[in-house]
C-alpha cells in the first residue's frame, strides 16, 4: 500500500510540473515582453518544487498521513477536499499528456522529404584553446557537465519537393537562426564559426531572427553575419528578442551589410528559370504575414518564419518548405523525455527537426546561440539544406 500511495504521489508531482511547463511554454510564444516573462518563469521555478513538497509532506505524514498508516488511495482520494480532489484530477490528466509527449517524442522519424542527411561537429573552444567567454550573463551554465554550448554541428538536409521546378534542382540554402548575441558566448566564438561557414558552398542565405539580445552587439554584425555573400542573395527577418530592442538599427545594419530585410513581404526570384516565391513572416511579434497571394498559385514558396507557430497558416498558403528556428531545440533534451521547454503554442512538439503536413516541410534549426548558455543533447546547428526537384517540369 505505501509503493502504491508512493507511486500516484509522484505521478500527481509529474502532471503538476506538466501543467506548468505547458503554461510557460505558451505564455512565452506570444507578444509578452521579456520582463513579464521573467517573472512568470521565476514564479513558475517556485511552484514545480514546491507542489511536490506540500504533497509529501502534508499528505504523507500529516492529514490523511498516507506513509504512517496503511491507507488505500481511494480512500485518501475521498478524504480530500473537493477543491484538492479537482486539482489533483487535472495533474493526473497533467501526467497522461507527458506520457504522451515522451510517446511522440520517441516515435517521430523524419518525413519521407528528407533524401540525405549528414554532419560534423566543430569544436570552438578546442579551436581556440580557450573557453570564449565574455562578460555577459549566466557564465555558470557553460560550467555545467554536459554543455555543448562552444560546439557547433554543421549539417547537410537534401529535400526532395514535389513542387520545385526541376531548373531549381540542386539549389543550396545555408540556413541561420537565433544567433542571440548577449556577449556570454564572446565575439571569437562566432568569428571563428562565420569563418568556417564563409568557406562553405551555397547559392543563396536565409536568417530567420533573433539577432540580438543588447544593442551595443550590433557593432558584432560586421566580422560575424555580415561577412557573408551568396550569389542569389542574402534574406533576413527578425525575432522576438531583436523586438525587445530598437528593431530599426538591427535592420539598418543589416540592410547596409547587403541583406534584403524579408519582414512581411514576398520576393520573388527567377535567376535559374521559372520564378519562385521567398516571403519572411515575424508574426505574432511584428508586422503582418506576407501575401503569397499576390503571385501565381503555381509557384514554388518558401517562407522564413522566426516561429513554426505559424505553419498552420503557412499550409493554408501553400508554402512548400518553411524554415525556422526560435525555439532552440529545447536547449536541454532528456533520454526517453526528450525537451521539457519550448516556446511554442505546440509545446515541445516543434521544439527542433523536420515535419510535414501537405502541403508544407517545415524545418526548424536549433540556432547557433541563445540568452542561456545552455545545450545538452541539443548543440547550436548550422545547415545547408540542397533542394532536388521530383522530377516535375517546372512552371513557365
Amino acid at each position: 500500500m505505501l509503493w502504491l500511495n508512493l507511486s500516484w504521489l509522484m505521478i500527481l508531482s509529474v502532471g503538476n510540473a506538466e501543467l506548468l511547463v505547458t503554461l510557460v511554454n505558451r505564455l512565452h510564444a506570444l507578444p509578452v515582453h521579456e520582463k513579464y516573462l521573467k517573472e512568470i518563469r521565476h514564479v513558475h521555478d517556485l511552484l514545480i518544487p514546491l507542489f511536490p513538497s506540500w504533497v509529501f509532506v502534508v499528505i504523507g505524514f500529516f492529514s490523511p498521513g498516507v506513509f504512517l498508516h496503511p491507507i488505500s488511495p481511494a480512500d485518501v482520494w475521498e478524504g480530500l477536499p473537493v477543491a484538492v480532489q479537482f486539482y489533483f484530477g487535472i495533474c493526473f490528466a497533467g501526467f497522461a499528456g507527458f506520457v504522451f509527449s515522451c510517446a511522440r517524442h520517441l516515435l517521430h522519424r523524419p518525413p519521407r522529404q528528407q533524401t540525405d542527411f549528414s554532419s560534423r561537429i566543430i569544436d570552438v573552444e578546442k579551436a581556440l584553446g580557450r573557453p570564449p567567454l565574455g562578460e555577459g550573463p549566466f557564465q555558470f551554465m557553460t560550467k555545467i557537465p554536459g554543455n555543448e554550448c562552444f560546439t557547433v554541428e554543421f549539417n547537410e538536409r537534401e529535400f526532395t519537393l514535389d513542387r520545385l521546378p526541376k531548373e531549381w534542382d540542386g539549389l543550396r540554402i545555408l540556413h541561420l537562426t537565433d544567433l542571440h548575441f548577449i556577449g556570454t558566448v564572446d565575439l571569437p566564438f562566432f568569428e571563428h564559426v562565420f569563418e568556417g561557414v564563409a568557406k562553405l558552398d551555397y547559392d543563396m542565405i536565409c536568417f530567420t531572427g533573433d539577432l540580438l539580445d543588447g544593442d551595443e552587439f550590433s557593432e558584432w554584425i560586421p566580422s560575424t553575419i555580415g561577412r557573408l555573400e551568396a550569389p542569389l542573395g542574402k534574406f533576413f527577418i527578425l525575432g522576438n528578442h531583436d523586438w525587445y530592442l530598437d528593431t530599426t538599427p538591427i535592420r539598418d545594419k543589416m540592410t547596409a551589410s547587403g541583406w534584403l530585410d524579408m519582414a512581411g513581404r514576398v520576393q520573388i526570384l527567377d535567376t535559374m528559370g521559372p520564378p519562385i516565391a521567398i516571403g519572411g513572416d515575424e508574426r505574432p511579434w511584428m508586422g503582418r504575414h506576407p501575401n503569397f497571394d499576390a503571385s501565381p498559385r503555381e509557384l514554388f514558396r518558401l517562407l522564413l518564419s522566426h516561429t513554426p507557430d505559424n505553419f498552420s497558416w503557412a499550409r493554408r498558403a501553400g508554402v512548400d518548405l518553411m524554415l525556422t528556428g526560435h525555439n532552440h531545440g529545447g536547449q536541454v533534451v532528456l533520454p526517453v523525455v526528450g525537451p521539457v521547454f519550448s516556446p511554442s503554442i505546440h509545446g515541445v512538439r516543434y521544439a527542433g527537426g523536420l515535419f510535414y503536413s501537405s502541403p508544407t516541410l517545415l524545418y526548424v534549426s536549433r540556432g547557433v546561440g541563445g540568452r542561456h548558455p545552455l545545450r545538452i543533447n541539443a548543440r547550436p546547428e548550422i545547415s545547408i539544406v540542397t533542394l532536388k526537384s521530383a522530377g516535375k517540369t517546372g512552371t513557365s
